[in-house]
């Protein structure tokens, strides 16, 4: 197989768009599509090839969309892409969705000789542009010999879950139960220690150095403490992801109470017309709760 490949990724996003860059960067031919037509536009003037091409002579297929209805949409709707593909292409799923959505899509994909690997990314809009994130993926072997240097273009850690369709995915759920469980009680923390005379910024300053640090306070807080809500990640992707994480703990009667708490913060969030704003948004809810100003609001 040539270190070459010809390329398509679907969802030209905050996460999609990096990943298609950093396949260029690798030396890739890379077919990039959106709904937005100025993704499209920003992609080709990075070098992106125009236009849908040839199906067949794809080597693999990059599917980073919102959602499991979106990819199936793409793979297998009216104009899904699978039923062009010749036999051997992989799909790399990176969509969050459920474990049973993701074996449903192996098992679609393979009736035609297409293989599948169930590939959720985790690491956030730069990590993407800088071909740095972390791929939890699960599938065959010859899935990930395919899928091989999409991998190393786009990720600088790739988990291998094993052969199991889904694994990726169970353990995407995992991690963002911890994620959002961490922004939420981050800005319960920061919005707490305000009622107690303590300044956001004096609040990053001193908990980064302490134990109850976390990833997610040190890169959501400085939004707040700056006061810029512009999204890196959405509040409105958190009621998506932690609802899949719940329908998969109800699956296995398994008790979340902590993901239902944060996930209700997301969706009061969400109801408050913050659904586009970044994800530290979330503190506007405890904020407005308890009257207080945050940074950058006016009294």
């Amino acid at each position: 197989m040539s270190n070459t490949q010809t390329l398509a990724v679907y969802g030209l996003g905050a996460m999609g768009f990096g990943m298609a860059v950093s396949l260029l960067r690798a030396g890739h031919v890379v077919h990039g599509y959106d709904l937005n037509a100025d993704a499209v536009r920003r992609f080709v003037e990075q070098g992106g090839a125009q236009g849908l091409g040839d199906p067949a002579a794809l080597d693999a297929v990059v599917v980073c969309v919102l959602n499991a209805a979106q990819t199936e949409e793409v793979l297998f709707g009216p104009d899904g892409i699978v039923a062009g593909l010749r036999p051997g292409t992989v799909v790399l799923g990176c969509a969050t969705v459920s474990p049973d959505i993701a074996r449903d899509m192996a098992a679609r994909c393979a009736a035609t000789e297409v293989h599948y690997l169930d590939a959720p990314i985790s690491g956030g809009m730069a990590r993407a542009a800088q071909g740095d994130l972390a791929i939890l993926a699960s599938g065959p072997a010859e899935a990930f010999d395919q899928a091989a240097p999409v991998l190393e273009a786009t990720a600088s850690t790739v988990h291998n879950m094993g052969a199991e369709i889904g694994l990726g995915s169970a353990m995407k759920a995992v991690n963002q139960i911890l994620a959002g469980v961490h922004i939420a009680t981050m800005a319960e923390a920061l919005t707490f220690g305000m009622t107690q005379g303590i300044a956001p910024d004096r609040f990053l300053d001193v908990i980064r150095q302490c134990a109850g640090t976390s990833w997610m306070l040190e890169n959501r807080a400085p939004h707040i403490v700056a006061g810029d809500y512009t999204p890196t990640s959405s509040v409105n992707i958190w009621p998506k992801d932690l609802g899949i994480a719940l329908d998969i703990a109800d699956a296995a009667s398994f008790p979340v109470p902590m993901t239902a708490a944060a996930l209700a913060q997301f969706k009061a969030a969400a109801g408050m017309g913050l659904g586009g704003e970044d994800d530290a948004a979330v503190a506007k809810v405890y904020a407005r709760a308890a009257g207080l100003t945050l940074p950058g609001e006016q009294t």
